[in-house]
């Protein structure tokens, strides 16, 4: 049955007319949709303003893979970014204690602004990996919407935890020295801890960022695909191996700066539409 979210988004795609849909809160068009659209393959925008052309179902369950929250309807991708979670998943399960990955969010099957969660994800270029070990990828559809993945931090993410393994660091440095690979998103204290015990080679640790939350999964974005016309990268990171950010990041959780009794709150971040987004995310609603 075809929900009458995704109707009222095939009508508006198909009836009214652009000007009228520009001023719609993107996020209900997007979240209506259930399917990817039959176009091209592409990614249009950037990540946290965007859309997906084209996009590629990740199968449910795979050798060392298995999709989760399968109700979200979020494990749609760019094919760049499926090839990746399938190489990556082959990688950790050469770990100990690893099968392969437990996949998060993705995107919605037409990319853009999700009706809940994340600002990003929506081009098919962001991937969220649960830190717990896929140690079991024979998962019913039930149990993965009730199983959840852990916790690596302590003392507000200062600090990696004792379920922290040499093993989660293997996996990330695997993921960032994949050439697709922009950047990683991960907690402070897994960077700091990484600063600290890699060896050898360093050069993939400039692309794991260290950024809020990210303990029970690390966030990995992919960049532009090459011949990819109308997709916007971020900027690449900044030179050098970013311990000292990292180190920085821990030392404000854990020595907070006072707050500022002047300081202007931010004003609440308002709903992007259809007309924030690149103009080619109009066809992408309103393809079959």
């Amino acid at each position: 049955m075809i929900s009458s979210l995704r109707i009222l988004a095939l009508v508006l795609a198909a009836w009214l007319p652009t000007h009228t849909l520009a001023g719609t809160p993107a996020k209900q068009l997007f979240g209506a949709m259930r399917a990817g659209s039959d176009q091209t393959a592409s990614a249009y925008g950037g990540y946290a303003g965007g859309c997906q052309a084209g996009a590629v179902q990740l199968p449910e369950s795979g050798e060392t893979w298995q999709a989760m929250r399968l109700s979200r309807n979020r494990n749609w991708a760019q094919p760049e970014t499926i090839a990746f979670v399938q190489r990556l998943s082959r990688k950790a399960a050469l770990q100990p204690g690893w099968s392969g990955l437990y996949i998060g969010d993705m995107s919605q099957p037409r990319g853009g602004p999700m009706l809940s969660g994340h600002r990003s994800h929506q081009t098919g270029l962001d991937v969220d990996i649960w830190m717990l070990p896929a140690d079991n990828l024979s998962l019913s559809r039930r149990a993965r919407e009730n199983l959840s993945s852990i916790s690596m931090r302590r003392a507000g993410g200062a600090f990696v935890n004792n379920d922290w393994t040499t093993a989660h660091m293997e996996i990330l440095k695997a993921a960032a020295s994949d050439k697709a690979v922009a950047r990683i998103f991960v907690f402070p204290g897994a960077k700091v801890w990484m600063c600290e015990n890699a060896t050898g080679n360093r050069e993939w640790l400039r692309k794991i960022r260290p950024w809020y939350g990210h303990h029970y999964h690390f966030h990995v974005r992919l960049a532009c695909p090459t011949d990819a016309q109308g997709c916007t990268d971020q900027a690449p990171p900044p030179a050098g191996d970013g311990c000292d950010g990292a180190q920085s990041w821990v030392d404000d959780i854990l020595h907070p700066p006072p707050p500022n009794p002047n300081a202007t709150p931010s004003p609440p971040r308002a709903e992007l539409t259809l007309a924030d987004l690149p103009n080619q995310c109009t066809g992408v609603l309103s393809s079959q």
